[in-house]
């Protein structure tokens, strides 16, 4: 008995700013980012790296990240690559690597996670302008 094609589930998806890989294999995920607090706009993040764990699939699958702006229909950035799992107790980690990306607006911005057409996570970014603190004037 062979087994039929499976959707994947989604395990993990992180927004972090650097993925090493350990001696053993294991990424090392550094700076993961819940949201971007700026002293001013615009400002261009130099790496932005999303991290996606797939599991309990079977099959050929196309993966699909968006960064979506906050008028939620602007793609800011997104990537695609193709993945195979050949059984529901295999797991892939892949990552996708998003260089100098700009921010323009202060908002909640979104990634999604799609694969093959299906929409399986979608999750907020919020970009919030904190202006540094002016130093008290001396008299």
């Amino acid at each position: 008995m062979t087994d039929t094609r499976i959707l994947p589930d989604l395990q993990c998806s992180l927004l972090c700013e650097e993925i090493r890989q350990e001696a053993n294999g294991n990424p090392m995920l550094f700076g993961i980012l819940g949201q971007l607090v700026v002293p001013q706009l615009p400002v261009t993040a130099f790496k932005l790296v999303c991290f996606n764990r797939w599991c309990a699939g079977v099959g050929s699958f196309t993966e699909h990240v968006k960064l979506m702006a906050p008028d939620q229909s602007t793609v800011v950035r997104e990537n695609k690559m193709k993945f195979e799992l050949e059984r529901p107790e295999v797991s892939r980690s892949n990552v996708h690597l998003f260089g100098n990306v700009e921010f323009t607006e202060v908002g909640v911005y979104h990634i999604e996670v799609i694969v093959d057409d299906v929409l399986k996570l979608r999750y907020p970014f919020p970009v919030i302008l904190m202006p540094p603190k002016e130093e008290a004037s001396t008299n």
